[in-house]
């Protein structure tokens, strides 16, 4: 799972990324609102951590742009203003919590959990195309053909995810590697293809219509053969 992380006291930023990554979260950070903004918007993120007190833009001017450009991703809030108006404020600035400072690292792990189940809960209708069906809950993948299920690995899952959410649309390599592994871990860039050939042998074995084709020097593509 890949956090973006927008605050500007850079020695929070290291202490809650160390502990983030040890609980095995991939984490990118910004320290001023509007690379925070322009980060955010390319869609590639499963949570957003942000501070309210930013410089160039405040992290509530940050995420009305965010709702505003309908972008859903869950935000989970840190600011060292407590009071029940502040959270009111970012609550109805499209935040899905609001966690004040000085906080524990074991709450900020469980409002994490919170605010990314809450939504997988409210995309996983979304995340099926073809024949194929991707089940959150029991991280696996079932053919309505066949009705055969099969579950996935963590980075196959991951991988599936982005293909159903992104269905007929070639996407590129570097995407697919930067989304799942991330731009600091290259231990696994190359093993892209692996997963991609891991994929292909269970959609086989599903007994699916729905391919992932490739897009010779470019990428990969999720297709149905109807289509």
């Amino acid at each position: 799972m890949r956090l973006l992380m927008v605050e500007d006291e850079k020695r929070i930023v290291m202490a809650v990324k160390a502990m983030l990554e040890r609980a095995r979260y991939v984490v990118d950070t910004a320290f001023e609102g509007n690379t925070g903004l322009d980060m955010a918007e390319s869609g590639i993120y499963d949570a957003l951590i942000l501070d309210v007190m930013l410089p160039g833009m405040d992290g509530l001017a940050l995420l009305r742009t965010l709702r505003e450009d309908g972008v859903h991703t869950p935000v989970l809030m840190l600011t060292a203003k407590g009071s029940v108006e502040d959270r009111v404020r970012g609550l109805e600035s499209g935040a899905d919590y609001y966690l004040p400072k000085p906080f524990q690292a074991s709450e900020l792990l469980a409002c994490l959990k919170a605010i990314t189940r809450r939504g997988e809960d409210r995309t996983e209708e979304a995340l099926a195309y073809g024949d194929l069906q991707l089940l959150p809950g029991k991280a696996s993948l079932q053919c309505a053909g066949t009705h055969e299920a099969v579950r996935l690995g963590n980075k196959e899952y991951q991988l599936m995810e982005l293909f159903l959410r992104n269905p007929g649309q070639i996407l590129t390599r570097e995407t697919l590697a930067d989304r799942v592994w991330g731009l600091e871990d290259s231990s696994e860039y190359n093993q892209l293809e692996v997963y991609v050939s891991f994929l292909r042998k269970k959609l086989q074995f599903l007994g699916s219509d729905t391919h992932i084709r490739t897009a010779r020097g470019i990428g990969y593509s999720l297709e149905a053969d109807h289509d």
